[in-house]
């Protein structure tokens, strides 16, 4: 089979993905899936493990080396184990990204993504930049008839990871409140999308890119803001004081260190962007009452959620496509912010 392997990190990212032949992957376990890749999703996740940042994580030694990137992938199922009984060849599915064991403490609370056990297909084993990969039968959710892989891979994990923050932040939220999203791209525009159905709250979307400020308008955003040195003092005139809750998707670039100043006395800022390091003095804490917390990958039953309202048409993921030999131009153009939303690769 086709497939683009990474061979080597690179901090400056220089390095480009190899296509490659390569033996497709065969069931080793009874409740093992292989599934034929509709579409993966490019996520910024992925630059960072070609940057290096995820190494002493999943490859201290550098011995995973070359493997298969992609973990936001949907598709069709080619073949199952032998105790795989809620999926059959043909079924298109959508994959959460965390394979995990079922059997674990926090896999019996649903919390698929503290899995003691899982296994991450894209992050350090291989994933989804292929025509076919292997994730587990837990992982596996059916698409509605109407929806194609093509139109929902990136929800299996930039859709979630928005979903989560956003539906936390609506348990915060009353109607009238402000939200304010930075970054709306291919996680700020879904999370946007949800704060309007799951919440009334009023939403702020920050951006400095002319494509995503206007996609942010497009997708019923009460205000949007281009980002420049007077975002603190905008933000806080339209809220009359700072916002109720901050979702920050950007996390980095100097970004980390102005969202938390968005806030009003008693607000919470909810950091799912990362790369950059927070200085805040232990005074705003104690004076203003800001809470911060990190939101990581949604769970299976969030991507339950999600697909549901995709179904409805109500969250609906804006992409660029590219094929899996355009994948370097993706990263590339991706880098440099040259489409707005999500980078889908189609073998």
């Amino acid at each position: 089979m086709k497939a683009a392997r990474l061979y080597e990190y690179d901090p400056a990212m220089n390095v480009q993905l190899k296509i490659e032949d390569v033996p497709p992957p065969t069931i080793n376990g009874p409740n093992e899936v292989v599934v034929k890749v509709g579409a993966a999703g490019l996520c910024r996740t992925d630059l960072h493990i070609i940057e290096g940042v995820w190494k002493d994580i999943m490859d201290a030694e550098g011995s995973l080396l070359p493997y298969i990137m992609g973990h936001e992938n949907a598709g069709w199922v080619e073949d199952v184990g032998s105790n795989v009984t809620s999926v059959k060849p043909g079924d298109a599915v959508i994959c959460h990204p965390l394979s995990t064991c079922g059997v674990c403490l926090n896999c019996r609370y649903g919390h698929d993504m503290y899995c003691e056990h899982g296994k991450f297909p894209g992050l350090g084993l291989n994933g989804g930049f292929a025509e076919y990969f292997v994730t587990s039968e837990r992982s596996l959710i059916k698409l509605n008839p109407n929806i194609m892989p093509l139109d929902v891979a990136p929800m299996a994990d930039a859709g979630i990871t928005a979903y989560r923050a956003a539906k936390r932040a609506a348990g915060l939220l009353r109607p009238g409140a402000y939200c304010t999203i930075l970054g709306v791209g291919g996680l700020g525009h879904i999370a946007l999308q949800c704060l309007t159905q799951i919440s009334g709250c009023r939403t702020i979307a920050v951006d400095r890119e002319p494509g995503a400020q206007k996609l942010a308008k497009e997708l019923g955003a009460d205000h949007v803001l281009d980002g420049g040195p007077d975002l603190i003092e905008q933000v806080k005139e339209i809220t009359g004081g700072g916002s109720h809750v901050v979702i920050d998707f950007v996390g980095e670039l100097g970004v980390e260190n102005i969202c938390w100043k968005l806030l009003r006395q008693g607000g919470e800022l909810i950091v799912v962007g990362y790369g950059g390091t927070i200085e805040i003095p232990t005074l705003e804490f104690v004076v203003n009452e800001i809470k911060i917390g990190g939101s990581l990958v949604g769970d299976y039953t969030e991507l339950v959620e999600l697909m549901e309202l995709n179904a409805d048409g109500k969250v609906k993921m804006h992409y660029s496509r590219y094929g899996l030999d355009q994948i370097n131009t993706a990263i590339d153009d991706f880098k440099n912010r040259r489409f707005t939303g999500r980078g889908v690769i189609v073998p």
